[in-house]
């Protein structure tokens, strides 16, 4: 049995899971943290630690769960996919009042899956019942909140939270360019949401052009097909000007990779892939993004340049610009920020 004041309920996800835990281990390590990790959880990449019990299976462990969250004081839901946990709350509603929902996304932007069968009607009547009564919102996209209001009427206190550590921006120092070539970055993962074909198509038009286009499909997708798929196609599109990056990257190899990068172009029509967008923009690149979804109106209000995917073209950023966005990010996406954050949520 593990009982903490304050409870994690991590589905297993090793770029995010082992960092946070990390960061609670640095920054808060007063014994009252403890980690549920479920889903399939590879043993051999998650160190052990006292304060963490594995779940294979939420439903396998629902009394151990139960009971574990009767006597938290504070609930922090990293994200609500599985749907035995929103059957588990649901039935429960007294837990609600002290959840804090981490709004990763695609937890959120379900609503508006493209397959909306019976198993999706059923999840969605217990995710709203559960969302709307939840006490807690953790983001730092004032956006998403509106939705979770919209969709599922949410009523909890929206608490500003940088959430983790991929949305902290990571100081590098960058080899000089040589070389007259633009560098562009299409998409962050294999994800169909993407919309890879979409950007190639327009960056056709400047195919002629001293271009190399990166397309990152080592990561995300159900399976390798639409992975495939891209790179074929980027690969006839623009021949020996498209690379296709199909081999995971060690995270300090990735941040070399983005410095290299001029041009970051992502077509999500949701929020996603925030991470990647933080650092490129610290970094001084130049990003393109949809002007419709929720992150745009966040960027726009921390005084950030960004454009609009709908109108691309590859000329540079100005001195200006590079050096504006460099200065708003490090200092809104900073680690000393995220634990003033969190220091106010655990207390």
């Amino acid at each position: 049995m593990i009982q903490g004041r304050i409870l994690h309920l991590c589905g297993w996800d090793q770029k995010f899971v082992l960092s946070f835990r990390d960061l609670i281990h640095a920054h808060f390590a007063d014994g009252r943290h403890k980690f549920i990790i479920y889903g399939s959880v590879d043993q051999a990449a998650l160190p052990q630690s006292m304060d963490t019990v594995v779940y294979g299976s939420l439903l396998k462990n629902i009394f151990a769960l139960s009971t574990a969250m009767q006597h938290a004081e504070k609930i922090i839901l990293h994200g609500l996919f599985s749907s035995h946990l929103l059957y588990v709350l649901a039935l429960q509603p007294w837990l609600l009042k002290k959840c804090h929902w981490v709004i990763w996304g695609g937890d959120l932007y379900v609503h508006q899956a493209e397959v909306k069968d019976l198993r999706w009607k059923k999840n969605e009547f217990f995710r709203r019942l559960v969302i709307q009564r939840l006490g807690y919102l953790l983001t730092y996209i004032p956006g998403d909140v509106a939705l979770a209001r919209q969709w599922y009427g949410a009523t909890g206190q929206y608490q500003e939270c940088l959430m983790y550590t991929s949305n902290i921006f990571k100081e590098l120092v960058i080899p000089p360019k040589t070389g007259s070539v633009v560098n562009i970055l299409v998409g962050n993962s294999a994800d169909p949401t993407n919309n890879h074909l979409e950007v190639f198509e327009k960056l056709a038009a400047f195919k002629s052009e001293n271009i190399m286009i990166y397309c990152p499909l080592s990561y995300g997708g159900v399976d390798g097909g639409y992975a495939k798929q891209t790179a074929e196609k980027g690969t006839a599109m623009f021949g020996d000007r498209f690379v296709a990056l199909t081999n995971f990257m060690p995270f300090t190899k990735y941040l070399e990779f983005l410095g290299q990068i001029d041009i970051a172009i992502f077509a999500h029509k949701r929020q996603q892939g925030m991470g990647n967008t933080i650092t490129l923009l610290g970094l001084g690149k130049k990003v393109y993004m949809r002007s419709d979804i929720t992150p745009w109106p966040l960027f726009s209000s921390l005084g950030l340049v960004v454009f609009d995917v709908e109108k691309i073209d590859i000329s540079s950023l100005s001195q200006n610009m590079t050096g504006r966005n460099k200065t708003i990010i490090s200092g809104y996406f900073s680690e000393t920020k995220l634990i003033e954050q969190f220091s106010k949520i655990f207390r």
